[in-house]
């Protein structure tokens, strides 16, 4: 039998904490091809998203990957995480959380081995596309770092410490 992982455990269970306790819940995202995010908020290649209750809606944290939908400008968009790619979960207001170490991607994944019993087909996790935003014909397809997400006074940021 395989291990299972801990992480989508833990990320459920600081999500639950920040809500309990009156905080805001964001994660840090390492942005690849089995990744589907707004492009034009990607910053070297992670975004920081806001996952609490009024800014998603169906948000869904299983073992695979975290989806659901939020507001980007005024245009609701479908998020797909994959639970590989988070760099971290943590409060807003106080920057606890937890960080985990993304040596490699979901993309970057070897494809698991095929089980003995056949499996009935299912839907292949969304590829990386490019979203438009609502002033441009098209949005990059590749996260160039030059692209700078709209500015709000005095929110924090996280910084990793390797």
């Amino acid at each position: 039998m395989a291990d299972i992982s801990t992480k989508p455990y833990l990320l459920r269970a600081i999500y639950e904490w920040c809500t309990d306790s009156g905080f805001t819940p964001y994660l840090a995202v390492k942005v690849d091809a089995a990744t589907t995010v707004p492009m034009e908020y990607v910053k070297k290649g992670e975004i920081i998203l806001n996952i609490s209750y009024g800014a998603t809606s169906g948000l869904k944290m299983d073992n695979d990957a975290i989806t659901f939908r939020a507001r980007f400008n005024g245009v609701s968009r479908e998020l797909y995480i994959p639970v590989h790619n988070v760099l971290a979960i943590y409060a807003n207001e106080n920057g606890q959380g937890m960080a985990f170490d993304v040596s490699t991607t979901a993309a970057e994944q070897p494809a698991p081995a095929p089980a003995s019993a056949p499996e009935p087909a299912a839907a292949p996790a969304p590829g990386l596309s490019a979203v438009p935003g609502k002033n441009s014909p098209e949005a990059p397809s590749q996260p160039d770092g030059d692209n700078e997400p709209p500015k709000k006074g005095g929110r924090p940021t996280l910084t990793r410490i390797k």
